[in-house]
């Protein structure tokens, strides 16, 4: 009974042999059941003509379609092993051929070859009755040669190695001979010799013997009990030899198949009949039932198409005599659409790498229906909006492959959705998410937060002193968004020398003392690389200010300084009050605050007798010299410079009072004191700063009325280029606009504004009779433009084709 099935699995594999031996090729190997695990089926690289390193190297393995992964392929040396028990009773039960389908899959390129096992059967099981004893009830009156069909017994295994013979007990009433079912399997029928006479024995007990064909040879035993009966003169008699139904798949249980019918023309009990299966299959153990009254055979269980696709069964009618007759019962199965497609991934890469071109394989797919006809077609199918496709060039085969390039900082992860649909009515459809992992490359070199870092220091920080931070960000991932930084080789040495880089934080910091006075600025390139293969790297400018620190003294340039010796300045004793006797000269080396000096005398010969300036270091008299007064004077001048900490320096101006020597006017302070200059310095800032914001009120003060001007007039002239204002806006007296003195009192115009005036125009019209002023206005253009034109000539502009005359001044 579950033959037919495997014979029809047969047949697809076959079919699916045939179609991947043409195009791909195809081994076939014959191997005999229950090999121990690790043993070689055979070397499959040999074979197929492949070569031993091409397998590790294109990831070969062998995968199995909707079975048991029973064999594995050692990539080292191409031999095809052993990997769990097989067991043919377990696989293919009763079945003619047990085969089963392997494929040995290759990728970069994807390659599929066809392996085909043919499972051999061993003499591994022993005959089996269903019960140690049978029970037989014979009336004394029955026929010699009549027949009476014995269970049979079961053997798992196939061929001669199945029971092949049965064997009873000596007796001098019973023989044992043997029949064959539909199916071709044989089973005992117990044949009668000799009348029987109850009086004389009314019970035998025989001995029934099963024995396989196998080697060695296998056997089982059962007990035949039979009693003898009084007289039963008809047997029941069924009204079908064969009784054929068919039955849906997961029919419910109840449901009614058919109803055997036999009749005993005896009366009573011995007319009475009783239904009862015999020779049930394991497959049909449990899941047919018969009524004993009745005969109606209904559903007991499941009803699984794929199970078994028909139930064939012998049916004995026996009456209450103990007479029985037998029938044969075939149930064919229809299939129905109760199996959702099958998805199997049969190789998946959990990582595609980002730069992987179009058409790189990330999965290897196996669908398939359990279903047959159109319910077990199957179509496959993945999610819109990836960047993926399925390719299929081999029956129920798909290669999940990129339609594009990827790109892992915008998707770093893709749950692709296969969904595998069946042609039955209704369809049915199953689903599974493949997740697949963008692999990182090194493909975005690092971004630094700022293209340039300008940052001030103050010279002389010790060294390690913190400088600034330069922040990079690589947006790849792993060792490939590793940075390290670095000052750049295009940086000249000796600049590089002042600062030192953490390589991993990007801090600067000093590495030598900064002195203003040598470097006010330096720049310098700081690179950042990552940590890809190549690496990719870029640069930033980092500007360093160095800012001054008072740390250098004024020094004296004159007088000179020597040890041991100092010039005498000569002043002539008639030098009057402020003379100029001489002057300090003083630099410092630092800047702005810092090098601002300052000169103050802090000890003298006599007091009261010269001055310095507090910022010019002229040495100044005093008062005019008196006979008492000394006539050499000596000063210490201390220079001091304007630090916050200040630095000081003192000189030392020896004068000596000549007398007879000239005095210069030149060198006398003619213009006051400095106190008075700057009296006078400060007034003039002030009077300035008045200026300044009397004529910035003034500005506003015109942009405002220009505006207040322009919104309030609206009447428009005749003269389609500009609007003038009508004449009652305009006062009685007239000026002359054009300054040059040549209009008559009686005749001047009046200059207004128009209403376009914030665009620099200028518009004249008269308060008077304008036919008059038609008529003098080509001897006004003439003469008083002209000569207008002549001092104003940047200035003013003719503008012709008015019905009045228009002058624009610009």
């Amino acid at each position: 009974m579950g033959q037919r099935i495997h014979f029809k699995r047969w047949l697809h594999f076959s079919f699916f042999s045939l179609l991947f031996g043409v195009s791909f090729g195809e081994v076939h190997y014959v191997l005999a059941e229950e090999m121990q695990r690790g043993s070689v089926v055979g070397n499959v690289a040999r074979d197929l003509s492949l070569r031993v390193t091409e397998l590790s190297a294109r990831r070969a393995r062998v995968v199995a379609e909707g079975t048991r992964q029973l064999c594995e392929l050692d990539t080292g040396s191409g031999n095809l092993l052993v990997s769990q028990r097989i067991d043919r009773e377990e696989l293919c039960a009763q079945a003619a051929v047990c085969a089963l389908q392997y494929q040995l899959l290759l990728e970069d390129p994807l390659k599929v070859y066809s392996i085909v096992l043919d499972i051999q059967d061993i003499n591994d099981n022993s005959p089996v009755f269903a019960t140690g004893e049978i029970n037989l009830d014979l009336v004394e009156s029955t026929v010699v040669g009549r027949r009476f069909p014995l269970e049979s017994a079961h053997d798992p295994d196939l061929g001669t190695n199945s029971v092949c013979d049965y064997k009873l007990s000596p007796n001098d009433h019973f023989a044992l001979e043997t029949n064959n079912q539909m199916n071709g399997n044989t089973y005992p029928e117990l044949v009668l010799k000799k009348p029987l006479d109850r009086e004389t024995e009314a019970e035998y007990v025989l001995t029934i013997n099963c024995i396989d064909g196998g080697t060695p040879v296998r056997s089982g035993t059962a007990s035949i009990h039979i009693r003898v009966l009084d007289a039963n003169d008809n047997v029941p008699v069924f009204s079908q030899r064969v009784y054929k139904a068919s039955v849906l798949e997961n029919s419910a249980r109840g449901t009614v198949l058919v109803r055997l019918n036999a009749t005993d023309l005896d009366g009573g009990v011995y007319g009475e009949i009783t239904y009862v299966f015999t020779h049930m299959s394991d497959k049909t153990r449990g899941v047919l039932e018969i009524d004993p009254v009745s005969g109606e055979v209904r559903v007991a269980g499941p009803i699984d198409f794929e199970e078994a696709s028909a139930h064939e069964l012998d049916v004995q009618a026996k009456d209450g005599g103990g007479q029985a007759s037998h029938c044969k019962l075939v149930i064919e199965v229809i299939d129905k659409n109760d199996n959702e497609p099958v998805i199997e991934v049969k190789s998946a890469s959990a990582t595609v790498s980002e730069d992987s071109k179009p058409g790189t394989m990330v999965a290897l797919i196996n669908v398939y229906d359990l279903d047959t006809g159109n319910s077990g077609l199957v179509t496959c199918a993945i999610s819109d909006n990836v960047p993926f496709k399925l390719v299929s060039e081999v029956k129920n085969y798909y290669m999940l492959v990129t339609d594009s390039m990827l790109d892992r900082e915008l998707h770093p992860e893709y749950n692709i959705t296969v969904t595998a649909s069946d042609a039955g009515s209704p369809p049915l459809s199953s689903l599974k998410i493949i997740t697949i992992m963008v692999s990182d490359i090194n493909d975005n070199p690092p971004t630094f937060t700022q293209s340039e870092y300008n940052t001030n220091v103050l010279e002389n920080q010790p060294v390690g002193t913190f400088v600034l931070k330069v922040n990079a960000q690589d947006i790849d991932d792993g060792p490939n968004a590793k940075l390290l930084y670095f000052v750049s080789q295009d940086t000249d040495p000796e600049i590089s020398s002042f600062l030192t880089i953490n390589s991993e934080t990007g801090e600067l910091f000093t590495s030598r003392l900064f002195d203003y006075e040598q470097s006010v600025h330096f720049q310098m390139q700081v690179t950042a690389r990552d940590g890809g293969d190549p690496p990719l790297s870029s640069t930033c400018t980092v500007n360093v200010f160095i800012g001054d620190h008072n740390d250098n003294p004024p020094a004296v340039l004159y007088p000179v300084q020597a040890a041991g010796f100092i010039a005498e300045d000569l002043v002539p004793v008639e030098a009057p009050r402020g003379y100029l006797v001489t002057k300090v000269i003083a630099v410092d080396a630092d800047s702005g605050h810092n090098a601002w000096l300052s000169y103050r005398i802090i000890r003298s010969t006599q007091t009261n007798l010269f001055t310095v300036g507090l910022h010019t270091g002229e040495i100044r008299t005093v008062r005019a010299f008196l006979e008492d007064d000394e006539p050499k004077q000596t000063l210490v001048i201390l220079v001091r410079d304007n630090g916050p900490a200040s630095l000081s320096a003192t000189a030392t101006v020896s004068i000596a009072i000549v007398d007879g020597l000239p005095v210069l006017n030149e060198l006398s302070e003619s213009a006051g004191d400095e106190s008075q200059r700057s009296v006078n310095l400060t007034l003039c800032l002030i009077i300035a700063l008045t200026t300044v914001s009397s004529l910035f009120l003034l500005l506003i003060g015109a942009v405002v009325y220009f505006k207040v001007c322009r919104r309030s007039y609206t009447y428009r002239s005749a003269s389609p280029s500009l609007p003038v204002f009508p004449t009652a806006y305009c006062p009685p007296s007239y000026t002359d606009s054009s300054r040059c003195g040549t209009l008559i009192n009686n005749e001047r115009y009046d200059s207004f504004l128009t209403t376009g005036s914030w665009r620099g125009d200028f518009r004249f019209a008269s308060n008077i009779d304008t036919d008059t002023l038609k008529k003098r206005s080509a001897a006004y253009q003439k003469n008083t433009l002209r000569r207008v034109s002549a001092d104003r000539a940047s200035s003013v502009k003719v503008r012709a084709g008015a019905p009045h005359p228009c002058y624009m001044v610009t």
